[in-house]
């Protein structure tokens, strides 16, 4: 196994990656390094990763939109006028139980943005460098550690699209789970609906819940010190900012927030929905159409990171497809194993998945990979069709908890870097690997066993 190129490759982008190399190069390196292990040559490795730079650039592009549509969200004040309501609320330096009262309310409101972000404002992770940079301020005064803040985001941003069919969720479910399922199942006699994934997807979610518990209350309990570098804004300076927001344009922002959620619902395509409101926004008066390329640039600013991490995760799957070592790991593991093993078959599934996932980073696009090896295999063993589903869909979902490449851990950092504070791999990767990636292997193999 150590000597199949998809575990070289894997174990190359972790290790660069805890030597805090930036992602992108990390990716690009064991892209190479997968491509000469797999015996591709060095040309024809160039050739498949540059090649499978196109799959990223959807991606790419809704992050863009979804960047410029956060951008104009933050222009109508409505995003400000929360942070700084809350700032206002905390006063005086909080002291004994209100501390913690507040922590808990604070990280409350966070794990509400972010799966709304998923489930039902379409705006991913483009409402973190938005709404977490004003907030900081706060984290610093109830010296709350920032890495409970990064397993909160991620929770919300991972955990409930999994789960729920709506939003981003019902694109992960449907259009992608249901779909690929289905298609690859056909001749084997297995067929899925949404409502058999969301239940065959409930007992890993409960793994999730557990480990944001215990990140949240056990792990990352107590307090931590940052130290100030950026002047914390005062009472006045909250009281001049508050006045200065135009009720009409927080109403403005409520209103194209809808639209762009229907529209996406309608249409399953971000980018529309995301064009949508910021006309929206433009019309109302919240930017001028001159200003237009501003906020487009602005956008790009915002997400462009995630965005090239994306790409670059792209033309590293691509790589990693053409060496055939997703195939070669899956017979390694499949070989000898029958319906007296589905406990071990189970658990090395979901182990491959790890690999695989780790280096993609996104559930979404490792679903087709997943699913035309997994579905056929686990029809083999003897699994049900529900077990099938979950271990299909956990094997997807490690890649968005716990990876370097992932927009899930990205998205979190981004905001909680604002000041140098807080390192993406020891403070967003590694937490949400423990605190997510072990619970998903374990709860996914109850689910798979039980189902």
């Amino acid at each position: 196994m150590l000597t199949n190129p998809v575990v070289i490759s894997i174990i190359v982008l972790l290790m660069l990656s805890l030597l805090r190399i930036n992602v992108v190069i990390a990716l690009v390196i064991s892209a190479l390094t997968a491509g000469l292990t797999g015996s591709l040559g060095l040309s024809k490795t160039i050739e498949v990763f540059t090649g499978g730079l196109g799959g990223g650039a959807e991606v790419a592009m809704n992050y863009a939109i979804l960047g410029a549509f956060a951008v104009a969200i933050s222009k109508s004040g409505i995003t400000d006028l929360l942070a700084f309501k809350v700032i206002k609320r905390l006063g005086k330096q909080p002291s004994g139980s209100s501390v913690a009262g507040f922590k808990y309310f604070t990280l409350a409101v966070l794990l509400a943005f972010a799966i709304s972000s998923q489930n039902l404002l379409p705006v991913h992770i483009a409402f973190i460098p938005i709404v977490v940079p004003p907030l900081l301020s706060i984290f610093n005064r109830l010296k709350l550690d920032r890495r409970a803040v990064a397993c909160v985001l991620t929770f919300g941003l991972t955990a409930t699209y999994m789960l729920l069919p709506v939003g981003f969720g019902k694109i992960f479910i449907e259009s992608i789970l249901v779909k690929n399922i289905n298609e690859v199942g056909a001749s084997l006699g297995v067929h899925t609906n949404v409502a058999q994934v969301s239940m065959a997807m409930a007992i890993p979610v409960i793994g999730m819940i557990l480990g944001l518990l215990f990140a949240i209350f056990v792990s990352y309990r107590k307090p931590r010190e940052y130290v100030v570098t950026m002047a914390e804004p005062t009472t006045a300076d909250i009281e001049q900012h508050i006045a200065n927001i135009k009720p009409f344009h927080a109403w403005v922002s409520v209103a194209a927030i809808v639209v762009t959620f229907a529209l996406q619902l309608f249409t399953s395509s971000t980018i529309i929905g995301g064009l949508a409101g910021l006309i929206i926004f433009a019309v109302c008066g919240i930017f001028r159409l001159k200003e237009s390329n501003d906020i487009f640039q602005q956008g790009l600013r915002l997400m462009a990171m995630i965005g090239f991490v994306m790409i670059a995760a792209s033309g590293f799957a691509n790589v990693i497809n053409e060496t055939g070592g997703v195939t070669q790991l899956v017979e390694v593991f499949s070989q000898g194993l029958g319906q007296d093993n589905k406990g071990l078959t189970a658990f090395l599934m979901l182990l491959v998945g790890l690999f695989i996932t780790m280096g993609i980073g996104s559930s979404f696009s490792t679903v087709p990979i997943i699913t035309s090896i997994y579905v056929p295999l686990c029809i083999a063993v003897g699994f049900s069709p529900l077990a099938t589903v979950s271990i299909v869909g956990v094997a997807a979902a490690l890649g968005d908890a716990g990876s370097p490449a992932s927009d899930s851990t990205l998205g979190p950092t981004s905001g909680l870097n604002v000041d140098g504070k807080h390192d993406h791999i020891w403070d967003s990767v590694v937490p949400t690997f423990l605190h997510y990636n072990i619970p998903l292997i374990v709860f996914g193999w109850i689910a798979a066993m039980i189902l």
